[in-house]
């Protein structure tokens, strides 16, 4: 049913937009105003005055244009935040001459399928209301994902910087859809719930949590093996491993909250073979054409292979 911009009604569009979103899969969603992240660019500027961005030189690139959504895209005036669950029942295994993945990474990549449940959404909302216009991003835009999460109540942010949601832990995705439409807003944020906890920056290996809620990404594993493009890990990194292949779970896999976390029900996000726990002589081996073809849509393609070579070695060698 077409209807025109001046017989939407803001309230019950939201409320089957929110349904239409767990129809997609989300497991949570809100909806905010578009409107500038002021406190949160200031947060974001103190990070990057502390030269924690490391070699995210696009980090530093327009700051401001990551605290205001109209940036991104002009005509916005909703901002709906969706979480995904990630979570699978498996775990990692400590097999000889092996390197732990992340447990993002584990199956297809989160941008394609985040991506393509906001894009059906968007889809819906046109066909809804056709003069509907909107903006799908997943990460890649500048948007300050966390910082709008938090805004729309899907969770607080833990100390270890990650959004935790009381269904699911820590253990989702985020993503959002610009709108070009005004719709009704929710107001209720979740408490922070970290309390006296500091599990998280205890269990760093790398004391990368310098304080609560701020992290050092220059000394994160997880920035290491991933972002960081030297040939080779920088020498505190590499002698604190504990496994890590690419990325790094530590802070979230010591969090109480992540002991309530329920499997998805997203089948694209079952442990791809290899992606638990990665074989470091079959990495050294990889060709540029088998290491397209082994992590063709995995985010795991996101560290490159000579990053993905260089991981290998370190633990090989830290091994010896």
């Amino acid at each position: 049913m077409e209807h025109s911009a001046k017989s939407i009604d803001p309230r019950l569009l939201a409320i089957n937009i929110k349904e239409r979103a767990q129809v997609a899969g989300f497991d949570k969603v809100g909806i905010v105003r578009a409107q500038p992240l002021t406190a949160e660019r200031a947060r974001l500027q103190d990070w990057l005055s502390r030269g924690y961005a490391g070699e995210m030189s696009w980090m530093n690139r327009d700051p401001h244009k990551r605290a205001d959504p109209s940036e991104i895209f002009p005509n916005a005036k909703s901002v709906i935040v969706v979480a995904l669950n990630y979570f699978t029942d498996h775990h990692h295994q400590d097999l000889p001459r092996t390197g732990k993945v992340s447990r993002y990474a584990w199956g297809d990549d989160y941008h394609d399928v985040v991506g393509a449940k906001l894009n059906s959404l968007l889809d819906w909302i046109r066909s809804t209301c056709p003069q509907a216009e909107g903006k799908v991003c997943v990460d890649i835009q500048p948007m300050m994902d966390k910082a709008w999460a938090v805004r729309a109540g899907l969770g607080w942010l833990g100390k270890h910087t990650n959004v935790i949601t009381p269904e699911h832990g820590s253990w989702i995705f985020i993503g959002e859809l610009l709108l070009n439409l005004e719709l009704e807003y929710d107001a209720e944020q979740i408490a922070d719930h970290c309390g006296t906890c500091t599990r998280c920056i205890e269990a760093c290996p790398t004391a990368a949590i310098t304080e609560p809620y701020l992290v050092d990404s220059t000394r994160c594993i997880s920035y290491a093996t991933i972002e960081l493009r030297t040939p080779e890990l920088p020498p505190d990194i590499k002698t604190n491993l504990e496994g890590w292949f690419y990325g790094c779970d530590i802070c979230q896999d010591v969090c109480p909250w992540n002991r309530f976390e329920l499997p998805t029900s997203e089948t694209r996000f079952e442990p791809r073979p290899g992606n638990v726990e990665a074989s470091l002589s079959e990495v050294l081996e990889l060709t540029p054409e088998s290491y397209a073809e082994r992590f063709r849509n995995s985010a795991m393609k996101r560290a490159k292979l000579s990053g993905l070579k260089r991981n290998a070695r370190a633990l090989l060698e830290s091994d010896s």
